[in-house]
């Protein structure tokens, strides 16, 4: 990871990211509540796929990389919390 993909460098990605973890938690709470075939489930989970994609891949060069802070934000998607 580069140094302006840091989160210490871009305060605008590290936003992303809080909303990200955030609306990943929200996600796993209400599929738990819901299940899978809820609207709102599905519609948490568009929503943090599409604040993910607005960050950029751990690697410039490999497009098939994560994007910059995958690991906390997938957690918050199992339940794991913020």
């Amino acid at each position: 990871m580069t140094q302006s993909n840091e989160f210490s460098y871009n305060t605008h990605q590290a936003k992303i990211q809080g909303l990200s973890v955030q609306v990943g938690d929200m996600f796993a709470d209400i599929y738990k509540d819901e299940g899978p075939s809820s609207s709102r489930s599905m519609d948490a989970l568009e929503a943090y796929k599409s604040l993910r994609r607005l960050l950029p891949r751990q690697s410039d060069w490999d497009n098939q990389s994560a994007h910059v802070g995958s690991t906390a934000a997938h957690k918050a998607t199992q339940g794991m919390g913020c």
